[in-house]
């Protein structure tokens, strides 16, 4: 297939464009670069440019032969969202309808959406189906769950066939094709705990002690990012086959804390982690653990990486090479 990864040069976008092209796809990422890292797929992969702009957008699609698009463009910070919500639905709900509304004019039908877990808030049973309530804490939930609905809609009125993937927390890096996590400011777990053990921050700071949880930390289902990527690519052969509109979770279905995480890291790593007690981030649910079994039974999706000390080991390994992220 020749497939079109809008927000491709971002984490989960990049990894997916290496994923696509290993698979023998055509892989054409479409990125405004402001989160994004030139560096992080090949240069002939990159269009710069924004998903709102129609023109470009349509030239793309016919230039390319696009088939099918996996929509990762997106703005995707909680804490920052509950702080600053327009961006978020400006481009996660406002220029995503502009992107349906021009690929609806193409003859590109299938669409794979980058959703999240931040669509359920605080779950009231875990692991989490895909039928359990959503009442997102913060305004990036919001937008994805918006979002959601509004390809529903479009599913409905146009046919535009999709897959929903709400993915937990996606982590992990690639370091033998050169990608691998880099967001400024960094706000993810994962990179944050290996930044400090390499020296690029003074500590990690834990969000929150009081949590009803087992040690008192907020508690995550972490995938691996190249296992997401292979989420995407199962979702696109499904869509390319003619299969019906999915909603899908994306998780390992098992829950680590933020301690847990820390100490996994000083496992891995061999290393301390300097440690800062902090208040709870507004938007941040207890526990987050999903019940993938719909994607495994659905699109026979299969987890390359199954212990949390496998994922941190890989982000490890691209940090070690890339200290200071992409300006390495």
């Amino acid at each position: 297939m020749n497939v079109l990864v809008t927000g491709g040069a971002g984490y989960i976008g990049s990894h997916t464009i290496h994923a696509l092209r290993a698979r023998g796809h055509t892989a054409i990422a479409l990125d405004d670069l402001s989160t994004g890292y030139e560096s992080a797929i090949p240069a002939e992969c990159l269009v710069r440019g924004d998903i709102g702009d129609d023109v470009l957008l349509s030239r793309v699609i016919k230039e390319h032969s696009i088939a099918a698009v996996v929509a990762c463009a997106a703005k995707a910070s909680v804490p920052d969202s509950v702080k600053n919500p327009g961006p978020y639905f400006d481009t996660n709900v406002g220029k995503g309808i502009a992107f349906l509304e021009t690929l609806r004019r193409t003859p590109v039908k299938g669409v794979v959406f980058s959703s999240s877990a931040a669509v359920y808030g605080d779950p009231e049973r875990v692991p989490i189906s895909e039928d359990a309530r959503k009442l997102p804490k913060s305004p990036y939930g919001l937008s994805k769950l918006m979002f959601e609905q509004i390809l529903e809609w479009y599913g409905k009125a146009y046919g535009t066939r999709y897959v929903c993937l709400r993915y937990l927390c996606a982590a992990g890096a690639a370091p033998d094709l050169g990608v691998g996590e880099d967001h400024r400011p960094e706000a993810h777990l994962i990179p944050s705990v290996l930044l400090s053990i390499l020296g690029q921050r003074p500590h990690v700071e834990i969000y929150g002690t009081d949590y009803p949880t087992e040690d008192g930390t907020a508690v995550r289902d972490f995938v691996h990012v190249m296992d997401v990527a292979d989420a995407h690519i199962a979702a696109l052969e499904h869509l390319a086959a003619g299969g019906e509109s999915l909603v899908l979770n994306v998780g390992l279905g098992k829950g680590f804390s933020v301690r847990q995480v820390i100490e996994a890291s000083e496992r891995v790593t061999g290393q301390s982690v300097p440690v800062k007690l902090a208040g709870r981030r507004a938007g941040d649910p207890a526990v987050l653990v999903a019940n993938s079994q719909a994607l495994i039974e659905t699109l026979a999706w299969k987890p390359r990486f199954s212990q949390l000390e496998e994922i941190v080991a890989t982000a490890w390994e691209w940090h070690k090479l890339h200290p200071t992220g992409y300006a390495s």
